[in-house]
């Protein structure tokens, strides 16, 4: 580690980032009056970014050198992904109706064309933002917030290693991704108090959603339970050993991409890490139509979402707050992608006559995942909570292959 941080031990890192993760999830649920109203307009993932972040800002912890980060993106990133896809219930999204699947994925193509579009309408007027070939060229960053908006900070750590992201760029991004996304989800929680003004106004059929809230309610009340210590192990069983399947593929498909498929460097297919989150992510969807789903039951998605806080509290670490005065233009990027994102949302919520609802859920499944998409959704009901887990389910098992596709669209707009 470099010599100027304070702390150079990585266990005491590590613990340092668990205490900080307690204190925030503690505080966020305290019920004192303050933290109530303060926790009301901070949410509790932004400081599980920003605190780590000072520990890097003030060179108390050199997080760059740091190993915490490359232990968590190798081998927690790929455990969760199995763990928050295999809980996809393909019947109860379907039910959701035809509206809500549209706008989720309305979303999505919001995110995917957002990126390039927006990169390409400030490159015109500072062509520079385009420039660059290196770890630190502005598209490669972009990725890491395409990963970031669709699905989670799981599949942000995924782009940042599939497109080798320099820390500098990466750093800078993840500060323009967590305010938009924040200032965003802010503009969606205005919008579900005043949903019914808005549904009454667009003439939107609610009668689906009264469904759920009855469908949820019973099956939570049929299969939920406290987990017992066979129920943890088999859930560390499934999520650790499909991440150990994951390195033995990537580590044999990679290579022979390499000699047998020179021309797919382009495409990040030469990339083991690459070859670890997609199979991560596949072998999640596959579980998905087991019984092993049934795993949910007992955690399985909280045991990921333990994991993905633990990767984003990593992620904070290569964070530089004092950045954030040296970027406008990036915010200015974040702010037309994050735009058209939404006004694509709104434009055909309003078309298809789609709930409220379905329009707030539908994009903070896409750019919250499943830390903000349920807080969005239980501002609705809070029996409505799960179906914002259930649309960000399919975030996490879209995010690998959309953000990728995204990252392809921004590198050719940047040449």
């Amino acid at each position: 580690m470099h010599s100027d941080a304070l702390i150079t031990n990585d266990g005491v890192v590590i613990g340092i980032l668990a205490l900080i993760l307690g204190a925030v999830f503690f505080a966020s649920h305290s019920q004192h009056r303050f933290l109530k109203a303060f926790f009301k307009y901070i949410p509790a993932l932004l400081l599980c970014y920003f605190l780590p972040s000072l520990l890097n800002t003030f060179h108390i912890v050199d997080g760059h050198n740091s190993q915490v980060y490359f232990v968590a993106s190798r081998y927690l990133l790929p455990a969760c992904l199995v763990l928050l896809t295999l809980s996809m219930d393909i019947k109860s999204i379907i039910a959701l109706g035809p509206k809500a699947l549209i706008m989720f994925l309305t979303g999505t193509v919001g995110i995917v064309i957002g990126g390039p579009i927006a990169l390409m309408i400030v490159a015109s007027f500072f062509p520079e933002i385009a420039g660059g070939q290196g770890p630190d060229a502005i598209w490669r960053g972009l990725t890491t917030v395409a990963g970031s908006w669709i699905g989670g900070s799981a599949n942000q750590a995924a782009m940042k290693e599939i497109f080798e992201v320099g820390n500098g760029v990466f750093s800078t991004m993840v500060t323009v991704d967590i305010i938009v996304a924040n200032i965003w989800m802010a503009v969606l929680l205005v919008m579900a108090a005043n949903s019914k003004r808005i549904d009454d106004r667009t003439g939107a059929d609610l009668s689906a959603i009264d469904n759920i809230k009855q469908r949820i309610e019973r099956y939570q009340a049929e299969h939920s339970r406290i987990p017992s210590l066979n129920d943890l192990m088999l859930i560390l069983a499934v999520g650790l050993g499909a991440m150990g399947f994951s390195h033995l593929l990537a580590d044999n498909v990679a290579p022979w991409m390499v000699e047998h498929f020179p021309a797919g460097k382009e495409y990040s297919l030469h990339s083991p890490f690459f070859w670890l989150v997609v199979t991560a992510t596949t072998l999640g969807l596959i579980l998905s139509f087991t019984r092993v789903s049934k795993l949910e039951a007992a955690g399985a998605s909280k045991v990921g979402s333990v994991f993905v806080y633990i990767l984003v509290a990593t992620i904070g670490l290569h964070m530089d707050v004092s950045k954030i005065v040296d970027a406008p233009l990036y915010f200015l990027l974040g702010i037309i992608w994050m735009a058209i994102h939404a006004g694509l949302m709104l434009l055909v919520a309003w078309f298809i006559k789609a709930p409220v609802f379905y329009m707030a859920v539908g994009s903070q499944a896409n750019v919250g995942g499943a830390a903000s998409a349920p807080v969005v959704a239980a501002a609705f009901h809070p029996s409505l909570a799960p179906v914002g887990v259930l649309l960000a389910v399919m975030g996490y098992a879209l995010g690998t292959y959309m953000a990728y596709i995204c990252g392809i669209l921004m590198k050719g707009v940047a040449g």
